[in-house]
């Protein structure tokens, strides 16, 4: 007999009858029995189990009539009573609980043993044996219930965990309900997390960590477990997380062994391999088949999107998931960051569709083979580079002719029509008579794979016999070929579009050419919104069908070639205005569409949807800003904070200054006030004076709100801090992210400004709203002046703790430069703390940061300040000279126009005096960094100015002074900082020169003062210096 209750009771025969088990009480009984086959039950437990409640009086003699009516159902001798105990006589084998429990715990320990193929089958056939609730005949068994429900989702987890480790992967969308059937459990987050990533969406996963941290914090008052945080370091930490690897095929690769064995031999003798040969050749699908076979990781760059040489870099980088804000200003210098933010990698970058843009291609191989020796390139071209180094394969079409008979399947150019008009009728296949056809059409077509398969594609509607005449027979293919002055093959790849064409529709025809505006595809939403019509569906299945447009399921594009032709249709239509209009107006729709969410939870995922139509989005506002100004004002506006967050802010530039450039005598157009002071912003340096004056004009009268709340971040951080609070109110109101915007800005000057302690609560505050919001980047940055401030009165603890998530939300956004500066704080915090070794590790990790950016480290003046400052208070004087004078040497290069910073410059520098006993020299390295710390917007820069000044003064052996200068900055920045190792060896050397009752008699006085008071006392002892100097010098 066997017994199912993972479920309803359900009793069989070996031989498969169902037994019929008559009243709720004994099936509840038989259900009790069962749960421990061949072992004695008590009749207590069996009462536990009857009755939800306390049982009545008479429950024993019950059960005993219940089972002697149960005995009559089943077999003779299945339930005995033996010592007062009832006994179900059963094998494990017999009871569907017991086969769950040991397959799910084999499953499991296949699992651990890391063998997923057997682990997945043993899992699933566990789980496949639940039809329902557990016991779901049991009134009152709750704990074994829990119990068995806990070890079925603990299988279905290890299941979708071995299901992770397979080709074929998990369901996400079944993964995700089951994360909403159980929210609190971080386990299934955690495969969340890990199926979106196998699934290509590591933006997703990110955004559902963050949602679990949420859920559990207000749930249950926790952080996520330590298990949960790995996966989502692992996440973030990966070596090229945003790496886009070749596109999967859908259709068979014929022939070309030969071929692909040339690529791969000449890739590990060379480091650059061109594929070349005439549009349709297959240069492509050979780059990607051999590129498959290269264990090296490998990243696809499709350049057909792009159609300048300047674009080239920016196209690389969003290849390989990079940032580089400055990308698109400098073709030059963007190809050497690129170059060295590879310098230590070891991969494979596929450049395909090189052609048109070969000044671009030719200037990134050259930085690549000289500064990044462990990259290699394959690229496919109509034409060679022209480099030294470059690798040739030359590609010619197909063979349609073999040894063993002309016409056979085993030619590729026959086997590639077969396979392609199965796929259309697959029904097809070949005789005698339309083999000798086929051979004839792929001889005709060169062999060239395009062509052969847009005529296969034909076969739905005429026979090989058909095609053959059609494009032989009566010569429509010679007179197709056109220019008898173009390459032989490019003649006939035209010639067979042309013939795909012309047998077209006319609706068919009107979306072909439409679809040809598009650049790097397109989804269907996108294709219908231009196209215009109602029929969109059915006439782009039927231009699949036809192999002139490609699908993934998701996306649609058009092979160049195609795209190109159908370009040329639309002209001669004279619907290239109208089309390009509609498809700059939905992607501007888009983008509008986006600006918001990039302000909210889902931010990554909004990101994601416009990298995808990156090369739309620009195509669109190239041709706005020549025919259509204000809508690229309009474009330019609302991409900001899309260009911002992801690191392309680099590439707008060009596109402002033309645009601003058409304003000079002119003021913005009516309504587009706020754009045009973005497309200034945009356009620094290139935006002229009187622009700038006019955009300070705007913004200091403007008395609504900002449509575009980004805008106010980027005129911030342009111009700096405003004084005008009240019109920066009104600048920021009315939206949420705003209202976090003002309150983080009024919080920042209050903080610099002198009042950290009274502003903490405040920055707590605006962190809240913005982890309310879910934006990353307005989180990160009060994560990041929150650990400040905690480091400063001395909660080290809680300072890493605030840094570690600001990291980590950086580290989401893919913001480079941000987590380096997060690291940098850390370390300085850590010098501070006494912990000098873990403070190097993370400059050292911040370094590696910086050059996965490619800048050139010259120019990390902030970070190399940082990096000389840890350096020096950890005590290694010469490295942390190197540094600060590379700081230096760069800003009197005039690549540094920020006063506060060359102060710190110049203060480093002094402090370096100090310790070489220069005290002349330190005297005026810190009279310069007070004199420029005093123009700075900030109190707390002055402060730090004045600490440093103390130190000349205690080696000038000015002891009141230096203990004046320290109360002063005191006062400035509103409190000592906790553990600074400057000045405490300032104070304890002027402690040794007065006495501890008049050193601290000296700075209490000057700590007292109010800030106007103390910012005299700093400047009237920088004024006496110099006053000094000088009649020294007289």
């Amino acid at each position: 007999m066997h017994y199912d209750i993972l479920g309803p009771l359900r009793v069989r025969t070996t031989d498969g009858e169902h037994v019929a088990v008559a009243g709720a009480r004994q099936r509840s009984l038989l259900s009790l029995l069962a749960l421990t086959p061949g072992r004695p039950v008590s009749v207590e437990e069996l009462l536990t189990g009857q009755y939800e409640e306390d049982p009545p009086a008479e429950a024993t003699n019950a059960i005993q009539a219940q089972i002697s009516r149960l005995r009559r159902s089943l077999p003779p001798g299945s339930i005995t009573f033996e010592a007062g105990r009832y006994r179900l006589h059963a094998q494990p084998e017999d009871v569907d609980v017991c086969r769950f429990e040991r397959l799910s715990s084999a499953g499991h320990d296949r699992l651990q043993a890391g063998d997923a193929t057997a682990a997945a089958r043993l899992l699933q056939n566990a789980l496949d044996l639940w039809r329902g609730p557990a016991l779901s005949d049991v009134a009152g068994a709750d704990a074994v219930i829990a119990r068995l429900d806990e070890a079925r989702l603990v299988a279905s987890e290890d299941l979708v965990e071995a299901e992770l480790a397979l080709p074929s992967g998990t369901s996400v969308a079944d993964l995700r309900a089951l994360v909403e059937a159980h929210p609190l459990r971080e386990r299934l987050w955690g495969l969340l997390m890990r199926a979106l990533v196998a699934a290509g969406s590591p933006a997703e996963a990110l955004s559902e960590y963050e949602r679990a941290r949420n859920l559990l914090a207000e749930e249950l008052g926790t952080d996520p477990s330590p298990d949960l945080r790995a996966i989502h370091q692992e996440i973030l930490r990966r070596d090229e997380p945003g790496w886009r690897s070749v596109p999967l095929q859908s259709t068979s690769f014929v022939g070309r062994s030969v071929e692909i064995d040339a690529v791969l031999a000449d890739a590990d003798a060379g480091r650059l391999v061109t594929v070349i040969g005439p549009g349709g050749v297959g240069k492509t699908r050979l780059a990607i088949e051999a590129a498959d076979r290269i264990r090296e990781p490998v990243a696809f760059v499709d350049l057909a999107a792009v159609s300048t040489d300047r674009q080239v870099v920016p196209a690389v980088l969003a290849a390989l998931g990079r940032r580089d804000p400055l990308a698109g200003a400098d073709d030059a210098a963007d190809s050497e960051r690129l170059a060295a933010s590879l310098s230590t990698q070891h991969m494979v970058l596929l450049l395909d569709n090189c052609e048109h843009v070969v000044g671009g291609v030719l200037r990134v191989c050259r930085s690549l083979l000289s500064g990044s020796r462990g990259v290699r390139v394959i690229a496919t071209s109509r034409v060679a580079l022209g480099l030294t180094e470059e690798l040739l394969v030359p590609l010619s079409g197909l063979a349609a002719d073999s040894v063993s008979g002309a016409g056979s399947t085993g030619d590729p150019a026959v086997r590639l029509f077969t396979d392609r008009a199965v796929a259309v009728q697959p029904g097809f296949s070949l005789d005698d008579e339309s083999r000798s056809a086929v051979r004839e059409i792929c001889a005709e077509l060169d062999g060239l794979p395009l062509a052969i398969e847009l005529a296969a594609a034909r076969t739905r509607q005429f026979s090989t016999a058909d095609l053959a005449r059609r494009l032989i027979d009566q010569g429509r293919l010679q007179l197709l070929r056109g220019d008898p002055t173009a390459a032989e093959r490019h003649q006939t790849l035209r010639a067979v579009v042309q013939w795909s064409w012309d047998l077209m529709s006319a609706d068919q025809q009107r979306l072909a050419r439409r679809l040809s505006v598009f650049v790097g595809g397109a989804d269907f939403a996108a294709v219908e919104a231009v196209y215009g019509a109602e029929d969109a569906d059915l006439l782009l299945a039927e231009l699949v069908d036809h192999s002139l447009v490609e699908t993934d399921g998701h996306r649609y594009r058009m092979l160049e070639t195609v795209r190109s032709f159908c370009a040329e249709q639309l002209s001669a239509a004279g619907e290239d205005e109208p089309t390009r209009h509609r498809h700059a107006g939905y992607f501007l729709d888009r983008a509008e569409r986006a600006d918001p969410e990039l302000r909210r939870a889902d931010q990554l995922v909004w990101l994601d949807r416009l990298a995808v139509d990156d090369a739309n989005l620009t195509a669109a506002l190239e041709w706005t800003t020549d025919n259509d100004p204000p809508t690229a004002m309009r474009l330019v506006c609302v991409l900001a904070a899309y260009w911002w967050l992801s690191g392309r802010n680099g590439r707008a530039g060009e596109f402002a200054a033309e645009l601003v450039g058409r304003l000079d005598d002119v003021g913005p157009p009516a309504g587009l006030e706020e754009e045009y002071v973005s497309c200034v912003v945009h356009a620094v340096p290139r935006a002229s004076e009187e622009h700038w004056e006019r955009a300070i004009a705007i913004m200091a009268t403007r008395d609504r709100p900002l449509r575009h709340p980004f805008g106010a971040a980027l005129w911030g951080m342009t111009v700096g801090p405003s004084d005008d609070t009240a019109a920066a109110e009104v600048l920021l109101s009315g939206d949420p992210w705003n209202h976090a915007l003002a309150r983080l800005s009024r919080v920042l000057l209050g903080m610099l400004g002198g009042r950290p302690e009274r502003e903490e609560p405040e920055m707590r505050a605006a962190l809240e709203e913005f982890r309310r919001l879910g934006d990353r980047w307005g989180t990160a940055q009060a994560l990041d002046w929150l650990g400040q401030m905690t480091s400063w009165r001395g909660a080290w603890p809680a300072a890493h703790e605030l840094w570690s998530e600001a990291f980590d939300l950086q580290s989401e956004l893919g913001a480079l430069e941000e987590c380096a500066s997060v690291l940098c704080h850390r370390a300085e915090s850590m010098v501070r703390e006494g912990r000098g070794e873990e403070a190097a590790a993370l400059v050292d990790r911040a370094q590696q940061l910086l050059q996965r950016t490619g800048r050139p480290d010259d120019t990390w003046v902030q970070f190399l300040l940082s990096f000389g400052e840890v350096a020096r208070l950890r005590g290694d004087t010469d490295e942390a000279a190197r540094l600060i004078r590379k700081a230096s040497v760069a800003a009197d290069a005039g690549t540094l126009d920020v006063p506060w910073m060359a102060a710190r410059i110049h203060t480093e520098l002094g402090r370096l005096a100090e310790l070489g006993q220069a005290p002349a020299e330190a005297e005026r390295q810190h009279a310069a960094a007070v004199e420029l710390a005093a123009a700075a917007p900030f109190a707390s820069e002055l402060a730090h100015a004045a600490e440093g000044a103390a130190g000349s003064a205690v080696l000038a052996d000015h002891p009141e002074r230096a203990a004046r200068l320290l109360g002063a900055a005191t006062s400035l920045r509103g409190l000592a900082i906790r553990g600074d190792v400057d000045v405490a060896r300032i104070s304890a050397a002027a402690t040794d020169h007065l006495g501890p009752e008049a050193f601290a008699r000296i700075f209490a006085e000057a700590a007292r003062l109010d800030p106007e008071s103390a910012r005299d006392v700093v400047t009237a002892v920088e004024q006496s210096l110099d006053q000094s100097r000088n009649s020294t010098r007289n």
